[in-house]
């Protein structure tokens, strides 16, 4: 079984699909990688030597920015805005959707259920009448 950057890569799958798995390593990085390792890409995960793994262990290392590191840079960057009380940042903050998007009637996803503010307030007037 291949093990590169603490993730196990899928045995059934080809190599360049199977490296996407890597937080941060998508369809095109994944194909350019295996050209810069010299490993077919269409080789399945299970059929590499412990040589093509080593070449690509070595390549996805120099190359940078995946896994847990690229998590924490993201993270870092979102801490920065929020801290500079940027617009983008206030609406990390507030779990807003960030890039633009409406929020009068989408945005569930990012906002979450639905509240039942009216349902309240009339359980709250038939206590006190």
């Amino acid at each position: 079984m291949a093990r590169i950057a603490g993730v196990d890569l899928p045995p059934q799958k080809r190599i360049w699909v199977g490296l996407t798995s890597i937080y941060g390593i998508g369809l095109a990085r994944a194909k350019k990688l295996c050209g810069l390792a010299r490993v077919d890409e269409t080789k399945k995960v299970k059929d590499l030597t412990e040589d093509e793994i080593n070449h690509l262990r070595q390549v996805i290392e120099s190359q940078g920015g995946i896994e847990g590191d690229l998590r924490k840079e993201i993270q870092m960057n979102i801490r920065r805005l929020i801290e500079i009380q940027a617009y983008r940042g206030m609406r990390h903050r507030r779990n807003l959707p960030v890039r633009g998007q409406r929020t009068h009637t989408n945005a569930r996803t990012r906002k979450g259920p639905r509240k039942g503010a009216v349902a309240m307030k009339k359980k709250v007037l038939g206590k006190k009448g």
